[in-house]
């Protein structure tokens, strides 16, 4: 059975392992980084806020009821359909849905808001694209910092039990963070024989741009940023 390292968060790691089990592979969750909430203002928020936007459901996950109760009646932008399916179980009215890709997302929904203000909802941790790509638009981006990502230090007795003395046949990487870690994980001396052959398949250039040397042909970057692009690239048979 192909054995795959699921580097992310929990609970999205839960979630990821049992579709890996229907898909006959087998999980060995190792998360490189945990997701906290951040205190905010909500009273510091303009009164002209015209929607919302995310690209990330753990800004979701972590948002105050408050928060929730004071953009539930406005437009709300999200970066894909699970984004869009935890919007809406928060009670946002989710109104465009993108395919994954944040840049994209900016340019689809900027000219319906240019001149107006747009609160972001996301990450201490991001990639600046999205709000950078709306700014350039004459939108008035309000980033919202929800949450922070604190990286994870996996003991190397902890990592060998989970791997159970066998060597991982590919590893799951859903960001920057998560690829960086993971990068200095594999070339530790008492880990190194674990992941010499594994295939490392991230979600997207900017995940695989900030990983280390990695042997050609086993890094390999999903044809979408989107989970089931990056699943695709497992093969049960291997």
């Amino acid at each position: 059975m192909v054995r795959v390292v699921v580097t992310r968060p929990q609970p999205g790691a839960s979630r990821t392992a049992a579709r890996l089990r229907k898909l006959g592979l087998e999980p060995i969750l190792i998360p490189l980084s945990e997701t906290k909430a951040l205190d905010i203002d909500i009273q510091s928020l303009p009164a002209d806020i015209a929607a919302a936007a995310v690209t990330s459901s753990n800004a979701i996950r972590h948002a105050s009821a408050e928060l929730i109760q004071r953009l539930a009646g406005l437009p709300c932008h999200v970066v894909g359909p699970k984004t869009a399916d935890a919007a809406r179980s928060a009670g946002l009215s989710v109104a465009e849905i993108g395919q994954g890709d944040a840049e994209a997302l900016a340019d689809r929904i900027a000219p319906s808001l240019a001149g107006k203000t747009v609160v972001y909802l996301c990450g201490h941790v991001r990639f600046s694209a999205f709000e950078t790509g709306l700014s350039a638009k004459n939108v008035n981006v309000v980033p919202l910092e929800i949450y922070d990502t604190l990286a994870i230090h996996q003991a190397g007795v902890v990592v060998m039990k989970r791997l159970a003395g066998r060597p991982a046949d590919a590893v799951l990487l859903y960001s920057a963070k998560a690829a960086q870690a993971f990068s200095e994980l594999a070339r530790r001396p008492e880990l190194a024989r674990y992941f010499d052959e594994t295939r490392i398949l991230v979600l997207s250039e900017r995940v695989a741009s900030s990983f280390g040397p990695v042997a050609p042909g086993r890094l390999v970057v999903a044809g979408e940023p989107n989970e089931d692009a990056l699943l695709a690239l497992l093969d049960p048979a291997d």
